[in-house]
């Protein structure tokens, strides 16, 4: 169990102010002339993070500052998303309010089941179920099939599927032993993997294939003693990169763009430079909300939200930002360390690896540093998929950094 003698009153006290102060700054924006509509959002937010806060501290014995880094993260993606557009801010709170739910639900739930190694097959009969849903019923958003609509509600298997996964590889390495035992049974978990990574060229969504390598290879590094296998896997992962560059016509021109995105600004360009003019604009401390033109930016409030915060907040919010990511998973590697239990050991580090890399990579194409790939930030992005799917991998994650009863038991078991 982590530390809890630390005062989580002091930090949760200085987010309280920085969203007063947000909505102080909106109320200058609008010139004093505020309506109900924006109070009552500015005033939701400050009561759910605050309450939330003080609710985890007293329920859990385990480590309190990741909920704490995170809801710093909403809150500055919300008053963001809010400045852009009213009507979506709202939308964002509301899903707020139900991923924090659900947060609280997965904690319970994870918490209180015993045997979760065991069930690897349901995970992975779960996740080819979600897949095969996409392919029958997803639609095309700019070139990938991977979302469902069904009425007004739209939602992302994959973001499902990423904790699906992260199940699937804690439950082979915690029962490893047993399954080098059965003929070829070092590679079930590879032949799972390449499944999963075979219906998302399917879906030509190369981002989530990025993710899941990413995850995958980390923990396979940490844990497969077969050392062939994770060299393999790695060259297989370059391989299938440039075939994923020679088939898929909209990944050659995110390659183009981001090569040289100048030298196409008035199309394929344009998103990518935008940005960069958003964030060289906004200085160290930024416009001012309000004060900035996040609008130049197509979808601004998803893929580009972070640099939408670095024109109007600063660098050194977005800077904050950053910051805020390393300490998160930090804390989530702290977390895996500290934990007895080989099954939430591994899951803590699945979940890490997951936050570190998501936000990587869109921070990374934002900046221009490797290619766009359309992947939303956790936690600060509009986006109702991913906002839940981040809550419900925090909760199990706030599970793992306590001292679980049948901890040491299915430890020794694993080893």
């Amino acid at each position: 169990m982590l530390n809890r003698r630390i005062n989580y009153r002091v930090p949760r006290n200085l987010l309280v102010l920085f969203e007063l102060i947000a909505l102080l700054l909106l109320f200058i924006y609008h010139k004093g002339n505020l309506d109900r509509f924006t109070i009552i959002s500015g005033l939701s937010l400050i009561f759910i993070i605050y309450i939330s806060n003080f609710l985890l501290l007293r329920l859990s014995s385990g480590d309190n500052y990741i909920f704490l880094i995170v809801t710093m993260l909403i809150s500055i993606g919300v008053i963001m998303i809010y400045r852009i557009n009213p009507l979506l801010g709202m939308k964002q709170l509301i899903w707020l309010g139900i991923g924090i739910a659900l947060f609280f639900i997965t904690y319970f739930i994870v918490k209180r089941i015993e045997g979760w190694e065991k069930w690897i097959n349901v995970y992975v009969i779960l996740s080819i179920l979600l897949f095969i849903l996409t392919l029958l019923l997803g639609s095309r958003t700019r070139g990938s099939i991977n979302w469902i609509s069904i009425g007004r509600f739209s939602f992302q298997p994959s973001e499902i599927i990423k904790i699906l996964m992260i199940f699937i590889i804690s439950s082979y390495y915690t029962n490893y032993e047993r399954y080098k035992k059965v003929k070829y049974g070092s590679y079930y978990l590879i032949g799972i993997m390449y499944l999963f990574i075979g219906f998302l060229f399917l879906q030509k969504d190369l981002g989530t294939v990025l993710i899941f390598y990413t995850v995958f290879l980390g923990l396979q590094f940490i844990y497969e003693e077969n050392r062939r296998l994770v060299l393999y896997n790695i060259l297989f992962f370059l391989v299938s990169g440039l075939i994923g560059y020679l088939v898929f016509p909209h990944v050659q021109i995110r390659f183009e763009a981001w090569i040289d995105p100048w030298k196409y600004i008035d199309n394929k360009g344009y998103q990518i430079t935008q940005s960069l003019f958003a964030i060289a604009s906004g200085g160290f401390f930024g416009t001012g909300i309000g004060l900035g033109h996040p609008d130049f930016i197509p979808e601004v409030h998803t893929d580009f939200i972070f640099s939408a915060i670095c024109e109007e907040m600063g660098i050194f919010t977005g800077m904050a930002i950053i910051m805020l990511f390393m300490i998160l998973v930090y804390r989530g590697f702290k977390i895996a360390i500290n934990q007895g239990n080989k099954f939430f050991r591994i899951v803590a580090l699945g979940i890490s690896i997951l936050f570190g890399i998501q936000s990587f990579i869109i921070l990374g194409g934002v900046l221009n540093v490797i290619p766009l790939t359309g992947i939303t930030i956790p936690f600060v992005s509009y986006g109702g998929s991913s906002i839940l799917s981040s809550f419900i991998a925090l909760g199990i994650l706030q599970v793992a950094s306590e001292d679980l009863d049948y901890g040491e038991e299915k430890y020794e078991q694993g080893n």
